[in-house]
């Protein structure tokens, strides 16, 4: 039987357990990818091991999330990472230098290569052919100290695409339309493999657009085959050494397939609160626009870019939207300033902000009270973009640019401006200058750790019995912005977990730290996908420091099922999900735990006096880990 692209790569970098669905494998990881507001912790957790230098290469961070510097904070912590790399044999990307999804494609991403990102959005990668998987930081620390990635084996879906995509559609729409066919939790234990002639037309940019958002379904991660198209791009980057041809065979073998005809696709537009509520663009068209907002890491490349500034040109932004652009990287910003894009973006009316995260994680433009925002990002979860009321559509380039134009949403079909796809250029402009390679002389570099910087509170074992009360019961798709949220406020907190804790469900019940601390920790409740979204670790790490000792849901998302292991919360799902009734906030709840994992344990309500069957979402090394209080100390045990 033949075999997809993904087994192959996870052949090559196999190092326990058997490559079926379901079971748990370890692979080998060729590369690490950090940035701002995961990488602090993740270097302080690297540095709790103990050793002197990174084992992945390149091991890459970059300065990307928390840009806005209204304190001491941020700058304090680009410090750090900068000295920390230097110390540690990591590669810095300096504040400005462009969002790392964008930049690591450009100028680090290598086909047939394993790649683990402490970012839920790392699998961008995958459009060049690699194994690139996000993750929790500490799993990415683990990595870092070259430790195998442990993960359940997922399986691999074939998504066959034919047809052209036809003029004003775009990559964007098919993520869109796979989510609207699959939903957030479509592809929680899945990979999406492409293939079919349809990916011929498609640019690696363009791939890329569609493997990034593969996170808001619930993937692993996605991948397209390293092409003559991947060939073409890594040359027009000075990289053609870099390239190897990576293909499915003919009669591969997928547990699932989906087929996907290009040509039948129109625009689509994902309406609030959730990438999966998508409808087409004519079905909502008429609705009176606020703000629009183009970039993120979704779709901020040089293709991207040009393609709006051929619809803006000579056309203004109407009165009554603020609209923003931001360009992906430096390189992507060095030439539309090159070739005068930039000058028609402003003369538009375009803001134009830096190459960074922005926006799209709360961290600058926010829109205004109840404000319809339309944005070319990933996500649009309630409140993400620092305005809780604000009503965040996520739409293609093409779609934004029209709404700009329009002031309302439009289809851009009926605008009657010309629509040209860009090619690429002949070569990139190509500047690493603001890229530091690690120091010669690391004995000589000292770390500056800045006041906000907190070292890691110590773990210890799971006791015996756990109990205590229900501090906290939520409903389906919550998302790590919902249990620690992000914006300008919360994430120069990233490194002082103290500080962090205190806003744990801040947007859901702000009475929930208080109630943690009296109570001395306890128990969460949730439903279906607990838990989606960001591979924040900080929503399971400051969980902890309140004392939560376990979270009992419905199903849980990948990642933060992963990080809640790797921080000793006991994951549990209900055996009978319609048990989810029979708990409410305040009852006192008991566990007895046994010495080796069982399939199932009794979750004594004590309050309602009823006894709930429950599931530990762990295999056997999870299980190890829980009871020895997280990765940590497990690692320091095992670490050789």
């Amino acid at each position: 039987m033949g075999k997809t692209i993904t087994h192959k790569i996870f052949e090559t970098h196999l190092v326990e357990g058997y490559l079926e669905p379901g079971e748990t494998v370890g692979i080998q990881v060729d590369s690490t990818l950090l940035q701002d507001a995961t990488g602090t912790m993740a270097c302080l957790e690297f540095e709790a091991l103990g050793l002197p230098r990174v084992k992945t290469a390149p091991c890459v961070v970059f300065v990307d999330h928390n840009m806005l510097q209204v304190g001491f904070e941020n700058p304090d912590d680009h410090i750090f990472l900068q000295t920390f790399a230097a110390k540690y044999g990591m590669t810095y990307s300096r504040p400005g230098n462009g969002i790392c999804h964008q930049v690591y494609l450009e100028r680090f991403a290598v086909p047939g290569k394993v790649l683990l990102g402490a970012d839920s959005h790392s699998p961008t990668a995958g459009g060049m052919g690699m194994l690139a998987i996000g993750a929790g930081g500490l799993d990415v620390a683990l990595a870092m100290a070259g430790q195998p990635f442990y993960l359940t084996m997922p399986k691999i879906v074939g998504v066959k695409l034919t047809g052209k995509l036809q003029p004003f559609v775009s990559a964007k729409d098919i993520i869109l339309e796979l989510l609207r066919r699959l939903t957030v939790k479509g592809g929680t234990g899945k990979i999406f493999e492409y293939y079919g002639e349809g990916i011929r037309s498609l640019t690696v940019p363009e791939r890329s657009t569609i493997t990034n958002m593969g996170a808001e379904l619930g993937a692993t991660t996605s991948i397209f085959p390293s092409d003559e198209i991947t060939k073409d791009y890594l040359k027009r980057q000075g990289r053609e050494s870099e390239w190897i041809p990576l293909y499915p065979d003919g009669d591969a073998e997928y547990q699932e397939r989906i087929e996907m005809d290009l040509s039948s696709l129109e625009p689509l537009i994902a309406r609030p609160h959730s990438p999966d509520n998508v409808v087409k663009v004519r079905e909502v068209k008429g609705l009176p626009v606020d703000q629009v907002a183009i970039g993120s890491c979704t779709n901020s490349s040089f293709t991207d870019l040009m393609i709006v500034a051929g619809m803006m040109k000579g056309r203004s932004v109407h009165p009554r939207v603020s609209a923003a652009l931001t360009p992906g990287s430096r390189q992507v910003l060095n030439m539309i300033a090159a070739n005068g894009a930039l000058a028609d973006f402003i003369a538009s009316g375009f803001r134009i902000l830096e190459s960074a995260c922005g926006p799209c994680i709360g961290m600058g433009f926010a829109p205004s009270s109840g404000g319809v925002a339309i944005r070319s990002y990933n996500r649009n979860f309630e409140g993400r973009a620092g305005t809780k009321d604000a009503r965040v559509y996520l739409a293609s380039p093409e779609v934004c640019a029209a709404c700009a134009i329009a002031g309302e949403i439009t289809d851009p079909r009926d605008l009657g401006v010309p629509y040209s796809r860009p090619p690429l250029p002949e070569k990139y402009l190509v500047d690493d200058s603001m890229i530091l390679p690690p120091s010669s002389h690391p004995e000589e570099v000292e770390v500056r750790k800045g006041p906000n910087i907190k070292s890691l509170p110590q773990m210890f074992p799971l006791p015996e019995v756990l109990d205590g009360e229900v501090l906290m019961k939520v409903g389906d798709n919550i998302s790590t912005d919902h249990i620690l949220p992000a914006g300008a406020k919360i994430l120069p907190l990233r490194s002082n977990l103290p500080a962090i804790s205190d806003y744990v469900f801040a947007g859901l019940d702000p009475g929930f730290v208080r109630r943690a601390k009296e109570k001395g920790g306890g128990f969460i409740i949730g439903g279906e996908n607990y838990g989606q979204g960001s591979s924040r670790e900080h929503a399971a790490l400051a969980p902890k420091f309140l004392g939560v000792k376990a979270v009992i849901v419905k199903s849980f998302a990948r990642i933060h099922l992963a990080n809640l292991v790797n921080f000793g919360i006991l994951p549990l799902k209900f055996a009978n999900p319609a048990d989810y009734v029979k708990i409410d906030v305040g009852d006192f709840l008991q566990c007895h735990l046994p010495k080796t994992l069982n399939s199932a344990l009794i979750l004594k309500n004590l309050t309602k006096k009823v006894d709930i069957p429950v599931i530990p979402v762990l295999n056997a090394r999870d299980w190890e880990i829980v009871k020895a209080g997280g990765s940590l100390p497990y690692a320091k045990l095992h670490l050789t």
